[in-house]
């Protein structure tokens, strides 16, 4: 989980420029609650990182205003998601982060399951 959250920080490092708040703007966020998969301290930089790699805003996932809530069916999908890149990670000795979200989505909230049609042959 350590490594995931590393490369997630460094990939979401500019999402969490463009959500930074203005100067002297800046106001304590409530602590996280309801988390099963994510450590407190990783919540941004996975976050950020998600948004990436699903190619969507906070909301596709969380009910705006109660991030805690698990009534929507996305949240419960891409907690299922964490525990499965996390264990496919945790299987590779050299400890390194060998898949991630965006490994299958690429920006898109369904990955693709077939690859895109060959281009044409040359003439």
């Amino acid at each position: 989980m350590r490594f995931l959250a590393i490369v997630l920080f460094l990939t979401a490092m500019t999402v969490g420029a463009q959500d930074a708040p203005k100067e002297g703007g800046r106001h304590a966020a409530p602590p996280p609650k309801n988390l099963k998969v994510i450590k407190p301290e990783d919540i941004r930089p996975v976050m950020g990182a998600m948004k990436v790699a699903l190619g969507q805003k906070c909301e596709f996932c969380h009910v705006e205003g109660d991030f805690a809530s698990d009534q929507k069916h996305e949240k419960l999908v891409a907690r299922k998601m964490m525990e499965m890149v996390n264990e496919v990670n945790a299987k590779f000795p050299d400890g390194k982060l060998h898949v991630s979200c965006y490994t299958c989505h690429r920006g898109k909230t369904e990955p693709d399951m077939v690859p895109p049609p060959a281009p044409p042959p040359a003439q």
